[in-house]
């Protein structure tokens, strides 16, 4: 869910000490094979909005992909700009199109079909059963473990229906690296962006890069997160790392390093970026043109730059990783 610019309309949440305070999602409904949840899993029912800048909305993306699910679930992409009005559409820019399940302008009035009332803040992503005319759920979390676990019945091939990023075997491991992967990390970015006070910035981003000197020792002894397997703790961690070096380090001074200054890491990234499918996911325009459009107080002039320039495809060696784990 990034977050509009407070000189764009809205305000950004802070403490008085000037920290970044990030709003819980408002519907956490759940969707489930059975149906027992009051939403049954089904071909043609469920719609995704998403914004491809986002690493929250960026998260469906990616298991939608890799679970073949993109022809039972479809998906509208927002523009990457955001307005003091908050998320819209637009089939006037790339990779952008209309809202094509209820016709609306901006996302707000999705919101509003589905709350009249609703009084909250406009995020991505937003899983939207067309059916009921609702919105199930827009916390990203959650809805990545929907679409990892409850439409097998609807992936586009057997394999893809044998992939299981939330395994019971680790769901330990995974819950415990994601507890602090979140704060420190994926949310550390922002809580540094957004900072208002030099003292809320300096707590937020040493917290930060002491997140991601952890994320590098685990990887100096596994080829993943959660050990020899992929699971959904990489695809959240992904979503911050594509955009670090692109975006975080210059624009939310997040520049004490760079992720292709972290070795393991810079390895681990090139892996997960090359996963068939997983690139087709991420747009490097949106990425850089929404956040360097639509935070004003950050970047006041809305001048795009032209770099970094990133290989994402060189050989990564991670492969070495694994025959490590197995002579063990």
């Amino acid at each position: 869910m990034a977050v509009p610019d407070p000189k764009a309309g809205f305000e950004i949440p802070t403490s008085m000490k000037g920290e970044f305070i990030r709003v819980k999602s408002s519907f956490r409904d759940w969707i489930t094979a059975d149906g027992s949840s009051g939403y049954k899993a089904e071909s043609g029912r469920y719609h995704l909005y998403v914004s491809l800048a986002c690493p929250w909305a960026h998260r469906t993306l990616i298991v939608r992909k890799l679970k073949g699910l993109e022809q039972t679930i479809s998906c509208d992409v927002v523009d990457w700009f955001m307005d003091g009005q908050g998320w819209s559409f637009t089939d006037k820019k790339p990779n952008c199109n209309l809202d094509t399940v209820n016709c609306c302008s901006r996302l707000r009035e999705v919101y509003r079909i589905a709350n009249p009332d609703y009084e909250g803040r406009i995020t991505v992503p937003v899983l939207w059963d067309k059916q009921k005319k609702t919105i199930v759920n827009n916390e990203s979390s959650e809805i990545i473990q929907m679409l990892n676990s409850e439409f097998n019945a609807y992936c586009a091939n057997e394999e893809q229906k044998k992939l299981d990023f939330y395994p019971k075997t680790l769901q330990k491991d995974i819950d415990g690296v994601n507890e602090w992967i979140y704060p420190m990390v994926n949310n550390g970015v922002y809580r540094s962006g957004f900072a208002r006070t030099q003292e809320a910035y300096d707590v937020a981003v040493r917290e930060l890069f002491q997140g991601l000197d952890k994320v590098e020792d685990i990887l100096s002894k596994t080829r993943y997160l959660a050990g020899k397997e992929l699971t959904e703790a990489d695809i959240r961690l992904f979503t911050t790392l594509i955009r670090f070096d692109l975006v975080y380090v210059g624009h939310f001074k997040c520049n004490k390093k760079r992720i292709v200054d972290y070795p393991n890491m810079w390895g681990y990234l090139r892996e997960l970026y090359q996963i068939p499918g997983v690139a087709d996911t991420v747009n490097f325009e949106h990425i850089t043109k929404h956040y360097m459009t639509s935070h004003e107080s950050i970047n006041p002039t809305r001048i795009v730059s032209i770099g970094p320039e990133i290989d994402f495809t060189t050989p990564h060696g991670r492969e070495a990783m694994s025959k490590r784990e197995q002579g063990r």
